[in-house]
């Protein structure tokens, strides 16, 4: 049987364990962003917002990014290292689909919204790599 401090969340003290949090309440404020003000949401994603019924799909990438905030932080409270990072490395599909989306809508006309889409997947690559490297390192990382 395993201590409870061996699985229960990444270390506070850990410069890694602030960057998740930080992601998270980050991706917590966009969702909100996206379903309380669908147009703004729209704006900072970078394809304008559909009229109508269609609109309620900005509302999902609200609550898709809302998940995904939540996520974050209880596996960064409840899990490990490498759970974290996996998921985060992982996620990287979501950025590079949105890129291929403002891509498609906007082309280049757009560039400072495809570098956000961009950005964010490269943070989050390497935030996971970051935090699959020190699961290497440490008993936090392990598979018990």
């Amino acid at each position: 049987m395993t201590r409870r401090s061996e699985g229960s969340g990444l270390p506070l003290s850990a410069p890694s364990t602030w960057l998740v949090l930080a992601l998270s309440a980050v991706f917590v404020l966009l969702g909100l962003l996206f379903v309380f003000a669908p147009r703004v949401g729209a704006a900072v994603f970078g394809i304008p917002a559909p009229e109508g019924p269609g609109l309620s799909y900005v509302s999902a990438i609200g609550l898709r990014d809302l998940a995904f905030g939540g996520y974050l932080a209880a596996l960064s409270r409840l899990s490990t290292r490498r759970a974290v990072g996996t998921v985060l490395g992982l996620t990287v599909l979501i950025p590079a689909g949105d890129v291929i989306l403002v891509l498609l809508e906007q082309g280049f006309e757009s560039p400072k919204h495809l570098l956000l889409h961009a950005g964010s997947g490269f943070v989050m690559a390497a935030s996971a790599l970051w935090l699959l490297r020190q699961s290497s390192h440490d008993n936090t990382g392990g598979t018990s």
